[in-house]
């Protein structure tokens, strides 16, 4: 018989204890971030929390939850990747600008 505890799934079990560590509006972005957890091994498991808008308006977006030792690792992975477009962009800046011309 197969151990009922092994973490053989891509999703973490949901006896487990997980932790948020990951929220948006745009379900896009959580696939990006989910993408990259996995990318570096981290299970995740992506839940949409959809209010019903006349009841609580504005609440909704998607949530990433892992596995409570891999929650340090994934925070960290997300503040770099949150950091990132800002430095991505300023090097686009640089890339597009002419070279100033030496004489």
């Amino acid at each position: 018989m197969a151990d009922s505890t092994s973490t053989s799934g891509a999703r973490p079990n949901p006896n487990e204890k997980l932790v948020r560590v990951f929220d948006t509006e745009q379900e896009s972005e959580a696939m990006v971030v989910r993408g990259l957890l996995e990318s570096a091994g981290i299970d995740s498991d992506l839940t949409s929390l959809d209010a019903q808008q006349d009841i609580l308006p504005g609440v909704g977006g998607t949530v990433i939850l892992v596995r409570e030792e891999d929650a340090a690792e994934a925070r960290r992975m997300i503040e770099e990747y949150r950091q990132a477009p800002d430095e991505l962009e300023t090097a686009e800046f640089a890339i597009n600008e002419e070279p100033p011309a030496e004489k």
